[in-house]
């Protein structure tokens, strides 16, 4: 399978829809959506494009290829207007044999206080300690291996980037992760 996993979206219509118009172009199979959908949040001005109630009704016609968590900024009334599930704190894939753990990144995370990869991944659940952890929250796009020999990523905020990255999104297929920026140019990409 091929899996565009992106977070961050805060109700930005215009970044949903150059996801979208990825997800068709790189002929994707699904779609995981690691959190803070709608809602912008306190701290963060309003995205290009606010428009939520949009936002709800592009990703609502592919809730049939949606994977997702709860972001911070996601509540029970958004769950309201989205027709895909989306208030479960993490989501697990198992894709030929390779674990994929993917959660907003605000209760699970690969992070140290300090903001850097974790030497070891005790945020991270025992039964995903063996393949790839995808998070968001930061708004930064990391793709590294840890200590523990997990792959890392954060695909970064497709509307909100943050720590000079690139918006952007990540793209997993055959054991293999690549990090995008929001334009569709390949920036990194790592092997498990």
């Amino acid at each position: 399978m091929k899996y565009l996993i992106f977070s961050d979206v805060h109700g930005s219509a215009a970044a949903c829809e150059k996801i979208l118009e990825h997800f068709k172009r790189l002929n994707v199979d699904y779609m995981i959506l690691l959190g803070d959908i709608l809602y912008h949040g306190p701290r963060n001005p309003l995205p290009e494009g606010h428009n939520p109630k949009k936002v709800a009704e592009l990703l609502n016609s592919y809730a049939d290829q949606l994977i997702c968590c709860r972001g911070n900024c996601d509540a029970e009334v958004d769950q309201m207007v989205l027709n895909f599930p989306v208030l479960a704190d993490f989501a697990f894939v198992v894709d030929e044999g390779i674990k994929i753990f993917c959660s907003h990144g605000h209760i699970y995370s690969p992070l140290r206080a300090d903001g850097n990869i974790a030497v070891e991944s005790s945020k991270i659940p025992a039964i995903a300690k063996a393949g790839i952890a995808f998070y968001g929250h930061t708004h930064v796009q990391v793709l590294e291996k840890n200590a523990d020999g997990i792959i890392v990523c954060n695909p970064g905020s497709v509307s909100l980037p943050k720590g000079e990255t690139p918006a952007g999104f990540a793209v997993y297929e055959n054991a293999c992760v690549t990090l995008y920026d929001i334009e569709g140019n390949p920036l990194k990409q790592l092997h498990c």
